[in-house]
């Protein structure tokens, strides 16, 4: 048990700091360096990061790829304007999803993506999710690309001119309702430098789900109940993060959904194996890291897991010290914000 409150991961932000649209080049958004030995803090430039890296260090990144997930549908015999946010792939046709407004669509409800596909809601679940069976032809991604929106968080409340900017240049297998931000500020040619200065590259897979989004609602945070979400490591990406442990390099997260990938597949003496299925880790202050030595990521919303989760591996006192002095110094937050380098 920890003494720890959800109130201890609170802060003030001002709204004109939440960054509505991404920068034009992916690679210029600040860096804030947090050494979490002495809390000490650098401000840096985000392509700048290779002066930072070394031979031998392994950089994980999560490959997931996001779904167009927002559909705008009509209730097919009321023709009411309903919204569907995909959140999870069941099989083939079915999917767990967000609907708006829940009161009309109860089971057995259909509904028209107008000429391109047709769903029925089989089944509402105890949280207030459905299941809606979609029916469509073709290829479920293309169709998608026509009917479906990004699912951008409710705090983006601007218009994303080009979809691939809520994807990682490196997004390769789709499936998740939000995309792994921190990985949206490296460019291909970011990369080829990195891999170019002797560091290795893995590769987890990790749906980001919604429930990143939400804050903590109990004051204790022992009572939460975290989501759960899909993942899959490789025995390529395995080997490759393993052999780099025995070396003495150091195992470098981007993102958050990267970190909880392989916290949740370590063995106690932190060696990873071929894994697929899912992860309620939740990670917070006290929590001992078996696999991850440092951490590339956003700033994260107030009373949120994240917050909680970056506490753990940094130290309280140090994040809230550095969100202070980065709401100073007008970084700018969340999905489309600046990033934070804790090494």
């Amino acid at each position: 048990m920890s003494n720890l409150k959800t109130s201890d991961f609170d802060y003030e932000l001002p709204n004109e700091l939440i960054a509505q649209t991404p920068l034009k080049d992916r690679a210029s958004s600040r860096l804030l360096m947090l050494d979490k030995n002495n809390g000490s803090l650098k401000d840096e430039v985000f392509r700048n990061i290779t002066h930072y890296l070394k031979s031998g260090d392994c950089l994980v990144l999560n490959q997931t790829k996001v779904i167009p997930a927002r559909i705008y549908a009509l209730k097919e015999d009321t023709g009411a304007n309903v919204e569907i946010l995909l959140l999870k792939r069941l099989n083939d046709n079915d999917f767990e999803c967000l609907v708006k407004p829940g009161k009309k669509l109860r089971k057995g409800a259909r509904l028209n993506f107008f000429d391109e596909a047709k769903a029925e809601i089989i089944d509402v679940l105890e949280n207030g999710n459905r299941i809606v069976s979609l029916k469509y032809e073709g290829i479920l991604e293309e169709v998608l690309d026509k009917i479906g929106t990004m699912p951008l968080p409710p705090y983006i409340t601007e218009k994303l001119e080009d979809k691939s900017r809520y994807q990682t240049v490196y997004a390769s297998i789709s499936g998740s309702a939000a995309a792994p931000t921190a990985g949206l500020h490296f460019t291909n040619e970011l990369l080829d430098e990195i891999t170019a200065m002797g560091v290795t590259i893995a590769k987890v897979d990790l749906k980001v789900g919604l429930g990143t989004f939400r804050p903590v609602k109990v004051d204790n945070i022992d009572e939460h109940i975290m989501h759960s979400e899909e993942y899959s490591i490789t025995k390529e990406t395995a080997d490759i993060i393993n052999k780099c442990k025995e070396n003495g390099g150091r195992i470098i997260s981007v993102g958050t959904t990267s970190l909880r990938s392989l916290e949740s597949n370590a063995d106690e003496n932190g060696i990873l194996s071929e894994f697929k299925g899912e992860t309620d880790i939740f990670i917070y202050p006290g929590y001992k890291f078996k696999v991850v030595d440092a951490l590339i990521t956003n700033f994260h919303l107030p009373k949120s897991t994240l917050m909680m989760l970056v506490s753990a591996l940094a130290g309280r006192d140090n994040i809230m010290k550095a969100y202070s002095y980065a709401i100073e110094n007008k970084y700018r937050f969340f999905s489309f914000g600046d990033a934070m380098f804790i090494f």
